[in-house]
């Protein structure tokens, strides 16, 4: 029976500052060699959106508008990725759960973005629900190896936390004040929905991680979110 997973693909990792074709070709080869897992991808916005969010709060618009713009651009990525895959890939972009998981059946991944506006939410969130809606594992692949005591690209002093447990976690993360476009490991609300469902999440800076973590390795040179 093939095991489902659920990955955040940070939009940083897909568009840094340009379209970074040879890691999504790398991502490709890694979603195509295990042909025993399924996969649901929820793209995030990265840079791109936050230039978009940026202006807008700069113009006084409301949370809710940047917030959408945001989806839009997570939206688009996802069409991106599934164009780029090609067969084994959605050709539509889901809107809801229901066709998620209607589109999983005839696709090895499928491709979203933002699902629909929610208040202090961002595609972590998503992806954490639709985690809880496909009682599955999820991954949070983003541009620092896991979890640190403070931002490891801004601080020498920071120290790598291979293992937390969901409530140690979501305490950290509900210390955070939300914004639109924010940028940390994960959001206050996918700390939420791990607490509240007891949902198995890694944190990874890098593909060969998660390789090894649909292996079945533990040492896998990420963070484990758990009881």
């Amino acid at each position: 029976m093939e095991k489902v997973w659920v990955i955040s693909l940070g939009g940083s990792r897909i568009v840094p500052d340009e379209v970074d074709e040879k890691f999504l070709v790398r991502f490709k080869k890694l979603i195509d060699s295990h042909t025993s897992h399924k996969f649901v991808a929820v793209t995030g916005g990265g840079s791109t959106a936050r230039k978009y969010i940026s202006a807008l709060r700069k113009l006084g618009k409301t949370t809710k508008s940047q917030s959408m713009s945001g989806i839009a651009i997570t939206r688009l990525h996802a069409g991106f990725m599934a164009r780029f895959f090609g067969k084994s890939a959605n050709e539509i972009i889901p809107e809801n759960m229901k066709k998620i998981k209607n589109l999983l059946n005839k696709n090895q991944i499928v491709f979203c973005g933002g699902l629909r506006y929610e208040k202090d939410n961002t595609s972590d969130g998503t992806a954490a629900k639709i985690s809880a809606y496909l009682k599955c594992p999820f991954i949070n692949l983003t541009n620092v190896n896991g979890l640190y005591t403070s931002n490891p690209k801004k601080s020498k002093n920071a120290k790598f936390i291979g293992k937390i447990t969901w409530k140690n976690f979501y305490d950290i993360a509900r210390k955070i004040e939300f914004k639109a476009g924010q940028h940390f490991v994960l959001d206050q609300s996918a700390a939420k929905v791990i607490l509240d469902k007891k949902i198995p999440t890694y944190i990874v800076g890098s593909l060969g991680a998660i390789d090894k973590i649909l292996k079945g390795k533990k040492d896998f040179g990420g963070t484990v979110i758990s009881g």
